[in-house]
């Protein structure tokens, strides 16, 4: 399976894993799109070997789990340091996403947790020790996540799941 070959039975088993993979098995999605469970978990194996699914990944309600402070901090590095800058910034403590973007001075987001305010300070000094310039720095109240919807073929499916 080669980047971008995803016929129409990948791009919604996509979309099922996307809103629950934990609770939802090979079983159900196959039950779902009316495929057998052996051709779901083939296609999801193939999914994973491709490297299309990256893993599966846990939604933590932060605040609830001790850490009430949230924030996405803005950077920017040097282009041709920015990927190496992005990888180091991950093993920042506190540190839960990076993204790389490609255009633009702002060209490095971390997203970071914190107990305190002074978490959140060390955070931003591990950043500046790695060479990223902190440009702005955002508390976050909440972040949702939710699936894409355009793994589905035909726009009536959603709006059938709908009501």
């Amino acid at each position: 399976m080669k980047d971008g070959e995803l016929d129409s039975v990948d791009r919604q088993i996509l979309y099922h894993l996307q809103q629950d993979a934990r609770g939802t098995s090979s079983t159900d999605i196959a039950e779902e799109l009316g495929l057998s469970s052996s051709t779901v978990r083939t296609r999801l194996t193939k999914l994973e070997d491709s490297g299309i699914i990256r893993g599966y990944h846990i939604d933590i309600d932060y605040d609830r789990a001790g850490y009430p402070l949230y924030t996405k901090i803005i950077c920017t590095a040097p282009v041709p340091e920015r990927d190496v800058l992005a990888k180091e910034a991950r093993s920042v403590q506190g540190v839960t996403a990076v993204r790389e973007i490609m255009t633009g001075e702002r060209n490095v987001y971390v997203n970071a947790i914190g107990e305190d305010h002074d978490d959140l300070n060390r955070i931003s000094k591990d950043l500046d020790a790695l060479g990223l310039r902190i440009v702005d720095e955002q508390l976050i109240r909440d972040e949702y996540v939710c699936p894409y919807h355009g793994f589905l073929d035909e726009p009536e499916e959603l709006s059938n799941e709908d009501g």
